[in-house]
């Protein structure tokens, strides 16, 4: 395999990580299930709203997917993420497990956009 491949392709499985979780997470919110009731009223919000917050993840999936807006969708996702994490301290939840997930989650989303995306890492080179 081509050297310059090798970046691509770890960065498309970083990304794909990243991309499956938030599938699951956004279409489980239209399911109205047990799990996604007992997480929305322990953050606090409404279970009405579950569908709309779901329907909000799919489109910064959307955003972030197309190649002309990843770098924006990746932006959006940090800043919904970051929001996530502060629910989280709000809420008391362990550190490791629900504090600091979407810190893992926005890890795999720009790490796999730095590997694939080469205009990026020339606006953000590790090393000069």
């Amino acid at each position: 395999m081509d050297s310059a491949k090798k970046p691509s392709w770890a960065g498309r499985i970083l990304s794909g990580l990243a991309v499956a979780f938030l599938i699951f997470d956004s279409v489980i919110k239209f399911t109205g299930g047990a799990a996604v009731s007992q997480a929305m009223n322990q953050l606090g919000f409404p279970v009405h709203l579950a569908p709309a917050i779901g329907a909000l993840e799919l489109v910064l999936l959307a955003i972030y997917l197309f190649p002309r807006t990843s770098v924006l969708g990746a932006i959006l996702w940090t800043g919904y993420l970051g929001g996530a994490i502060v629910l989280h301290v709000r809420v008391g939840n362990p550190l490791f497990s629900h504090v600091l997930f979407p810190i893992y989650v926005a890890l795999l989303l720009w790490g796999g956009l730095y590997l694939r995306e080469d205009r990026l890492r020339q606006l953000l080179p590790l090393r000069s």
